[in-house]
């Protein structure tokens, strides 16, 4: 769900960080068209009239270069600055520059690396309002929604009272570079490509013939990066999705709500393959509508392994919108989204931090990310600020084990394992299964379901809420949970009981 649940060998694709949401450079949609419902006999006529509609796929997506941000920064200047810093942060993603913004707030003097620094970024980011509210950042969200819903099948929707919005992310990346800059962030322009440490320092080779060194280098470059370590097999599932920023003819989804999923196939009757290969390994659309004519369409397996083929996402998307009878006339953008989810966490501690998408902070059952990760990045930077903002100076293996420790402290290893054990879960049931499934899940107290999306439930709440999960599903739900999960569960417990040794 990159909304929702947002190195390896899967096909080129670009890798997304948390999926669902919309280029910068769309047309800014402050001030909508008034709510409108579709009416049933208007969804009847696009299904009887979808068969002359075209392929979306012979369209190419009118934006394909990101945003430059025009905006001053304070460069490194190899000429005439010391080339020594405390903290040095590889990537200038969300991550990077939120953990850049609360580091240095502590005058602890740091440089961020990355080859394109302002460069507005590719992926598309959303969130639940109340996770922006709570990090103080709702203004950089221009598009919400009041409710969500989700389609299960054609006789059932569930509809969540919970605003979802759209992020921003010229202005988010515009704020948080802000704070850098005041704060006395450097930034160097370059493409680090090799890392050395020696006892009580580390050196990084960039691209450009350039050497930095600083007390402790992060990775917030993403989850294709080669610098950090594994101590474990790596056997994430995969989350896949092909999205497109449409204008439309018409769609028949109401403006006042997002569609978190839908997991209807009515779409693939003509289409036998497609089908049964559907109900095996499902994939559901979300959508978000701007107006009566730009919307947002994503076809997403939520999570598989091995990770299922693009080819297949995008034959089920292209024969769903013409059984919605959406006519695309224009893509502003596509994307093309890879989320690894689960598997285990890098080798803790070890010489490179990290933290984003190479830290194992993506939610394991829903692929959330960022608003995690913003929220992580105090918490990372308090544990940084003990070793490097005292007087001190702890450094070296130290450092290391602190920083790892403030990111997964032992509470929150066990709490992942939990997340995992969803996933495990999840790669295990069908098209039927996995609409019983959420039929239960969204059934649960909101403080619960909202809790497991947003990663904020304690280890006993999540107990708690397993138990409550069991008790309202279905008597189907329940014969999958027995003869399903038995396997996960019997992992996590071990790793557990390994955890706790």
């Amino acid at each position: 769900m990159g909304t929702l649940f947002k190195l390896f060998s899967p096909p080129p694709t670009t890798v997304c960080t948390n999926k669902f949401f919309l280029s910068p450079t769309t047309p800014s949609i402050s001030s909508p068209r008034p709510n409108t419902t579709t009416s049933t006999k208007k969804r009847q006529y696009y299904r009887t009239q979808s068969c002359k509609f075209g392929n979306f796929l012979d369209l190419k997506p009118e934006t394909t270069q990101p945003e430059s941000l025009d905006f001053d920064l304070s460069w490194w200047d190899p000429k005439s600055d010391r080339p020594h810093f405390d903290v040095i942060i590889i990537g200038t993603g969300p991550a990077g520059l939120r953990l850049a913004e609360q580091v240095s707030r502590y005058g602890i003097k740091v440089c961020c690396v990355d080859p394109s620094p302002l460069s507005v970024w590719p992926n598309n980011y959303g969130v639940w309002v109340d996770e922006f509210e709570s990090l103080k950042l709702e203004d950089c969200l221009d598009k919400t929604w009041p409710m969500a819903c989700v389609y299960l099948d054609e006789n059932k929707t569930k509809y969540l009272d919970r605003p979802y919005g759209r992020v921003t992310r010229k202005k988010l990346k515009t704020k948080l570079m802000e704070g850098c800059v005041s704060n006395g962030v450097k930034f160097h322009e370059a493409k680090v490509w090799k890392i050395e440490h020696q006892e009580f320092e580390s050196f990084i080779m960039c691209d450009d013939g350039n050497e930095l060194k600083a007390s402790l280098i992060v990775d917030a470059s993403g989850f294709a990066s080669s610098f950090i370590e594994y101590d474990k097999k790596r056997n994430h599932g995969y989350q896949i999705a092909h999205g497109i920023l449409a204008e439309v003819e018409e769609h028949p989804f109401d403006l006042d709500k997002m569609v978190l999923m839908d997991w209807r196939d009515t779409h693939l009757g003509n289409e036998p393959y497609l089908r049964v290969k559907n109900s095996r390994f499902p994939t559901f659309l979300y959508a978000m509508p701007f107006d009566s004519n730009l919307v947002f369409l994503e076809e997403t397996s939520l999570v598989s392994r091995p990770v299922l083929s693009y080819k297949e996402v995008k034959s089920r998307m292209v024969a769903r919108l013409r059984h919605l009878g959406i006519r695309v006339k224009r893509v502003l953008e596509d994307e093309k989204c890879l989320i690894p989810m689960g598997g285990p966490l890098p080798k803790l501690p070890q010489s490179v931090m990290a933290i984003g998408g190479t830290s194992g902070v993506v939610h394991p059952s829903t692929g959330y990310m960022v608003a995690r990760s913003m929220a992580l990045a105090p918490v990372l930077a308090d544990a940084i600020a003990e070793c490097l903002g005292s007087t001190r100076m702890i450094r070296g293996q130290p450092l290391y084990h602190r920083a790892w420790n403030g990111l997964w402290p032992f509470e929150r290893r066990c709490r992942r394992e939990f997340y995992s054990f969803g996933m495990e879960t999840l790669l295990k049931l069908d098209l039927d299964g996995t609409r019983r499934f959420f039929d239960a899940f969204f059934n649960l107290d909101p403080y619960q379901w909202q809790g497991f999306l947003s990663s904020r439930l304690s280890l006993q709440e999540l107990l708690l809420l397993s138990l409550s999960l069991f008790g309202r599903a279905s008597n189907m739900s329940r014969f999958d949970i027995v003869t399903k999960c038995p396997v996960p569960l019997a992992k996590m417990v071990g790793k557990l009981a390994i955890a706790t040794i």
